[in-house]
């Protein structure tokens, strides 16, 4: 791909990867190949991904950029601008207690289950600068993950890696090495780029549709505070309640159970789960039938349509998935920056975005609101916080300069 297909103005961001071009070559010669890897935005199927639901996604511009070059040793050496170097012996992948919950976990889990697969590879330098909002929950780990095994896939593998491959190598490295239980959402969305509709119930070979992007709106992510280092419980809370109703039907996972089976057995699974658990199988069941329209309005241009179900999902984060605040926090700035929005938008759609508890907002602005609804969320978030972006065409790749 070229700067043009992924960035507005390219002239600007051609310094970016000049400056890592200089910094590879100082150290070991001139780069082999430049990449590019996007963050991401959720748009539908809020925590469906991890029970194989449905969910909406885009790539998004915001990007990690890349310069690498094969090595002659088995050393791959990451330096990421802002941080330490990570530096890897592909000769011993096994996990490091000490690097979990920290980037190094993610090179090594990747290389994992590269070298687990079969593929055989040598070491490699790379540079790499991101500009992915810090934040706001558009996935730069996913992004980097993605990132890593597309440099392995060009300089070693000859492009023998699928995007779905190196999107579900990514989140076993996540899973296994770095240790957050997340879902397959963020890995396949950033390797596939544009924005696409996505069905799980195949974790391995899951099957998307590309859509068209809403034309006239810009997607605006706000950060609405708050830290997610520790909230990996409540995220695993959910995906185990969903698997608690699974199991009353002998199953691993809500996919497996059919709507009105769910249904018609609540009066016996209320005594064997949690309230919350029941309602937060309400969400998977009815967020997959939400991805379904909304993917189905897109295709015939019928915006209002979609921007109903993207409201919808965001209303049954809050009602159902009971992810937009802390259990029993008075700390609630994730449904003030839904409400604020709905005073301020004339058009458009907002929602929780991501993980939630704590976080972002994703909101479908017009392009010619935009401005003014950015500038009344700054007045309350902080300018720092507030991002406008819109979907990129492509995924994680190869760039030409």
């Amino acid at each position: 791909m070229k700067l043009s297909d992924i960035y507005d103005n390219p002239r600007a961001e051609i310094v970016r990867y000049r400056r890592l071009g200089d910094r590879i070559k100082a150290q070991c010669g001139e780069a082999e190949l430049f990449f590019s890897s996007s963050g991401r935005a959720e748009i539908l199927g809020n925590h469906t991904d991890h029970n194989l639901g449905k969910v909406i996604v885009s790539s998004v511009q915001c990007d990690i950029v890349c310069a690498a070059k094969r090595r002659s040793d088995d050393i791959v050496q990451v330096c990421s601008e802002g941080f330490s170097p990570i530096r890897i012996d592909i000769g011993d992948l096994s996990p490091v207690a000490t690097e979990k919950g920290r980037s190094a976990s993610l090179v090594r889990g990747v290389l994992f289950f590269l070298r687990k697969r079969g593929y055989s590879f040598g070491g490699f330098t790379a540079y790499t600068h991101s500009t992915i909002f810090r934040g706001a929950g558009v996935s730069s780990s996913a992004a980097f993950e993605v990132l890593i095994a597309e440099i392995v896939n060009c300089l070693y593998l000859n492009g023998a890696l699928s995007p779905i491959e190196k999107a579900v190598i990514g989140k076993e490295a996540e899973n296994e090495y770095f240790g957050k239980p997340c879902g397959l959402l963020d890995q396949t969305g950033i390797s596939l780029g544009g924005m696409n509709k996505i069905d799980f119930f195949d974790p391995n070979a899951p099957r998307f549709e590309r859509l068209p992007a809403p034309k006239g709106y810009r997607i605006v992510i706000v950060n609405t505070g708050g830290n997610h280092s520790s909230l990996t419980e409540h995220y695993a809370a959910i995906r185990a309640e969903m698997s608690r109703v699974a199991a009353f039907f002998r199953k691993k996972t809500l996919r497996e159970v059919r709507y009105g089976q769910f249904f018609d057995a609540l009066p016996a699974l209320r005594k064997k789960v949690s309230e919350r658990a029941l309602l937060r199988a309400f969400h998977f069941f009815e967020e997959n039938k939400r991805v379904d329209l909304a993917a189905q309005a897109l295709k015939r241009g019928d915006l209002p349509a979609f921007f109903a179900q993207v409201n919808e999902s965001g209303r049954s984060s809050q009602l159902c998935l009971q992810n937009a605040y802390l259990p029993g926090s008075d700390e609630q700035a994730i449904p003030l920056a839904v409400k604020i929005s709905e005073k301020i938008l004339k058009d458009g759609a907002v929602r929780l975005h991501g993980g939630g508890f704590a976080g972002t907002i994703l909101a479908f602005v017009k392009d010619e609101q935009a401005e003014e609804y950015q500038r009344e969320m700054a007045k309350i978030f902080g300018s720092q916080n507030v991002f406008s972006t819109k979907t990129r065409k492509f995924g994680t790749g190869v760039v030409t300069l």
